[in-house]
C-alpha cells in the first residue's frame, strides 16, 4: 500500500481519497479507523430530560413503532433519529447491525446461545438480551474472531 500526503496552503479543506483495485478488509479498517476522529454525539430523551449519551455504554439500539430507543442497563431512551442514522453517527464505534431493527455494541456482548432456528441470542454485560438474526450472524462472529472490539 502506498500513501501519498500533499500539503498546501491551496487547500481549503482536508480531504481524504482511497483507490483501490476492491473494496478490502485492510479498506474497512482504514475507514472505521478514519471515522472514529470525529466524535458524534447522541442525545436520549428520559422522562422529558435530555441526556447526553456515551456509546460505549449502550447495550444496543432498536426501533420499534417509528421510534429509535437506545438500551442502557435498565434504562431505555429514546432517540429522535431515525436508525439508519444512528448508526452511522456510530460508525466509528464497535456497533453493528443485528437485525433489520436493532444495532448492537459487540464490546457490551458477554455470551451468545444458539437459538433452535439459527439466531443468536446475545447477552449484555448488563444482562439485557437481544437476538441476531441468521443474516448478520457471520459478519458478526467474523469481527469478534479478528479482534474487532477495542
Amino acid at each position: 500500500m502506498k500513501v501519498n500526503i500533499d500539503i498546501d496552503d491551496r487547500h481549503e479543506d482536508t480531504s481524504i481519497t482511497i483507490q483501490a483495485k476492491e473494496w478490502t478488509k485492510e479498506l474497512e479498517d482504514i475507514v472505521s479507523m478514519i471515522k472514529k476522529r470525529k466524535p458524534q454525539r447522541l442525545f436520549g430523551i428520559s422522562d422529558e430530560q435530555t441526556v447526553l449519551l456515551d456509546p460505549s455504554k449502550i447495550d444496543y439500539i432498536y426501533a420499534e413503532n417509528r421510534k429509535v430507543f437506545a438500551v442502557m442497563g435498565n434504562k431505555r431512551l429514546e432517540i429522535k433519529m431515525k436508525l439508519y442514522e444512528v448508526e452511522e453517527a456510530l460508525a466509528g464505534h464497535d456497533f453493528m447491525r443485528f437485525s433489520k431493527s436493532v444495532i448492537g455494541n459487540i464490546n457490551q456482548i458477554q455470551r451468545f446461545e444458539l437459538s433452535f432456528n439459527g439466531n443468536l441470542c446475545v447477552f449484555f454485560q448488563s444482562e439485557n438480551k437481544e437476538y441476531i438474526t441468521r443474516k448478520y450472524v457471520a459478519p458478526i462472529k467474523e469481527k469478534l474472531a479478528t479482534g474487532g472490539m477495542d
